[in-house]
């Protein structure tokens, strides 16, 4: 085809759609509200562009209290788009209010005006923020309700829309409607209500519709203006105020008879592409009808298979069912036959019955040789039965342990029973993986897995030692809560309680079938929320020895020229000061807990927290890096000497270095306790450093807490002053590397 012909075809398209020749009786599904599955009533637009009718939007923010809009946020005025729809729904939720009924924060006191208004999409299921104007900063789309107006007259053609001026039982088929009275009429009702040389004859009329459109959209926002741009960035017509000083001031935009141009004509290619694609399409329904076809039948020969393999697994269960059964009732059979045959034996040796009267009647026999005859076999009777009186034994034993059936292995490999499709299970990444008061948890896929369709993690509360009794044993305790479908390789899980022990499990999905779970791992969740912080670079951070990278998440200490300088000066030992850092923001009130990572080969890190009220004072007073005076560890063992050293500085601090954790020594001026060692004994002090180390501040107790942030076990706590504001603190010499964890940065990177 050329090029002219191609575009004569394309502009006779645009005649065809223009003129409303194509047809509209197979395009219903267009013009279906994804809520209420039924022809849009007043569609209104959303941000998202996607439609939905008015009543549903209401509905939809009837259905959360917190979600709520504005009850009068539909203007009233004859040629605004936003023409108020009455709804019961509205109306019921007016009453809710007024009567005190619904009490939420989103709602303002006398009055139904929501302060947020959010709703998920029924088209792409994101969360549309309505803003405080709720509803009336939606246009109506007019375009779709003419074309559901099309539609129903389509589909109705023999319905005729009827005067709305004429009374029963003279009531007139409507000849033509007027779109400024928004009515429609018969000829006469038309005549006496438009007279001739009146401002109504002027009206603008049309063909008998029910579909009344404004002649000019106002904007949402400046109710008085009239949309005459088109802002590219929201993709929504817009007033010149918008653009001069509205929300719209910075973006992008164009005229709208420009817009009107691009997007009609991009529309109108877009049909003529697909029109000259039909042909593709029907072959490519073809196969897909065939598709459907074969998918129904290899679903059904796949059942059958199925059920052909369960019903031989049936037969030899049912096999094996007769045969273990039909052994334990020979058993029995047996036993209970020997045990009878006892019990006659044991009822022969009673007077006058069995063996003993039998006895008794041979003891009468008087000829000798008769008697001797008979006596000799009854004799050997009655010491065997005597003997058995002595030494009794059941006959038989009516224990049946070796009847017992074992089948948990077997109950396994059936609850393992899957299809060859079925995925593996995925693992979770304990190193990745971590828990606060919300928890990150990362799984891995086996290395020649299959592509999955998603995943489903659960986890379950196993209780804590903040749970009181009642707790654990609540409704909550031990039942498996699943997340949402998870599309990739991790997930957040909110809400954690505090101090308590979490399991978790994850399993994967492909068509339709799930993996096996994944072994269950344990958590710890901390004892307070995560406190979110960065570095500091300003109060007394040391350029010269301390390097913190662009993010303010890592800090690390380098014993390079500076380091050797000072120690040049001392002649007996190297006694260099820490060059110490603090987080940038600041703790005066409640418990919060944050991690760390501090790298195995540094020599000295010093962690824990600082009060301000002291910080500058000691940041700014000189000191000789060479004398011991300010050096608390010189060496000795004097407990005045550490009393000394505490009351003068802002910190308290944990001593951390060459892979080893110290417990400080007690002394008179503060209480502590080490859930580790006797503070007393030198050799037990020592502990192995963590891979993670935590710490949590309860400012309103004057505490500070050491843990091992994998087992959540506390190593140390202590008292500290909290006379001001408190600030995590480090401290380094030499070489060292302090690194925080991603959770404990990721609030204060993203603000």
């Amino acid at each position: 085809m050329s090029d002219s012909e191609d575009m004569t075809e394309f502009a006779s398209i645009v005649e065809r759609i223009e003129r409303g020749e194509v047809p509209i009786k197979n395009i219903e599904r267009e013009l279906i509200c994804p809520i209420c599955k039924e022809l849009f009533t007043h569609p209104l637009i959303l941000p998202c562009q996607h439609s939905v009718c008015h009543k549903c939007v209401r509905d939809l923010l009837l259905q959360n209290h917190e979600d709520s809009f504005d009850a009068g946020s539909e203007c009233s005025l004859p040629g605004s788009p936003r023409s108020r729809v009455p709804s019961p729904s509205m109306e019921r939720l007016d009453r809710l209010v007024r009567s005190g009924s619904i009490s939420s924060p989103g709602w303002r006191r006398g009055s139904v005006t929501p302060r947020v208004t959010t709703i998920p999409c029924p088209g792409c299921q994101h969360d549309i923020d309505l803003g405080e104007r709720g509803i009336s900063m939606l246009f109506r789309n007019f375009t779709l309700e003419s074309i559901v107006e099309r539609y129903r007259q389509a589909a109705r053609a023999a319905v005729a829309i009827m005067c709305n001026i004429c009374k029963p039982p003279q009531l007139q088929e409507a000849t033509k409607s007027c779109m400024d009275c928004k009515a429609s009429y018969c000829n006469e009702c038309f005549k006496l209500h438009h007279p001739w040389g009146t401002p109504k004859a002027q009206h603008e009329y049309v063909g008998p519709t029910t579909n009344f459109r404004p002649k000019v959209l106002m904007c949402p926002e400046h109710e008085m203006e009239k949309v005459n741009m088109y802002c590219e960035v929201c993709r929504r017509p817009v007033c010149h105020l918008c653009k001069l000083g509205g929300s719209h001031a910075n973006h992008k935009v164009t005229s709208m008879s420009s817009a009107y141009k691009i997007l009609k004509e991009k529309l109108a290619k877009s049909i003529h592409y697909l029109i000259s694609k039909e042909d593709q399409v029907r072959t490519q329904i073809t196969e897909l009808e065939l598709l459907i076809n074969q998918t129904e039948e290899n679903g059904q020969l796949a059942e059958r298979r199925a059920n052909e393999h369960f019903e031989r697994l049936f037969e030899t269960l049912q096999e094996r069912k007769s045969e273990m059964l039909r052994s334990i009732e020979q058993s029995r059979n047996r036993r209970l036959n020997q045990l009878k045959g006892q019990v006659e034996e044991y009822q022969g040796m009673l007077e006058n019955s069995g063996l003993v009267g039998y006895a008794q009647e041979v003891l009468k026999e008087t000829d000798q040789s008769c008697f001797v005859q008979t006596a000799k076999q009854l004799h050997i009777r009655i010491q065997k039965a005597t003997e058995s009186l002595r030494t009794f034994h059941p006959a038989a034993d009516p224990c049946f342990d070796e009847f017992v059936l074992d089948t948990s292995r077997e109950e396994t490999l059936l609850k393992e029973m899957c299809f060859g499709g079925v995925p593996d299970p995925p693992l979770i990444d304990l190193t990745n993986s971590k828990v606060y008061n919300e928890a990150s948890i990362h799984w891995r896929l086996s290395d020649d897995h299959l592509p999955t369709d998603h995943h489903v993690l659960e986890y379950r509360r196993l209780g804590g030692p903040s749970q009181s009794p009642s707790q654990e044993d609540g409704e909550d305790s031990g039942v498996w809560r699943a997340t949402d479908r998870v599309y990739g390789p991790s997930t957040m899980v909110c809400d954690l309680e505090p101090d308590t022990l979490y399991s978790f499990r994850v399993r994967s999905c492909r068509n339709s079938m799930f993996s096996p779970y994944s072994p269950e791992v344990t958590f710890h969740t901390p004892p307070a929320p995560a406190f979110g912080f960065l570095f500091s670079d300003k109060c007394g951070f040391s350029t010269e020895r301390l390097i913190l990278n662009k993010r303010r998440d890592t800090v690390e200490s380098v014993a390079g020229m500076a380091f050797l300088l000072a120690a040049e000066r001392v002649q007996t030992g190297s006694y260099i000061g820490l060059d110490y850092i603090i987080g940038d923001t600041g703790i005066s009130q409640g418990r919060h807990y944050w991690a760390f990572k501090v790298e195995p080969h540094s020599y000295m890190v010093k962690v824990g927290v600082a009060s301000d009220s002291k910080l500058l004072e000691w940041f700014h007073n000189p000191r000789d890096t060479s004398s011991p005076r300010y050096d608390h560890d010189s060496g000795h063992d004097s407990g005045s000497e550490d009393t000394c050293y505490e009351l003068s500085q802002p910190f308290t601090l944990l001593t951390l270095g060459m892979g080893k954790l110290f417990i400080p020594k007690a002394s008179s001026s503060s209480s502590v306790s080490s859930a580790s060692a006797p503070a007393g004994d030198p050799g037990n002090r020592v502990l192995p450093m963590p891979h993670r180390l935590g710490v949590c501040l309860d400012y309103d107790a004057c505490r500070v807490y050491f843990y091992d942030a994998d087992s959540m076990r506390c190593l140390y706590e202590r008292q500290v002053d909290c006379s001001g504001t408190m600030y995590p603190a480090f401290g380094l010499m030499g070489s060292g590397k302090v690194q925080l964890e991603e959770f404990i940065t990721a609030k204060r990177l993203t603000f």
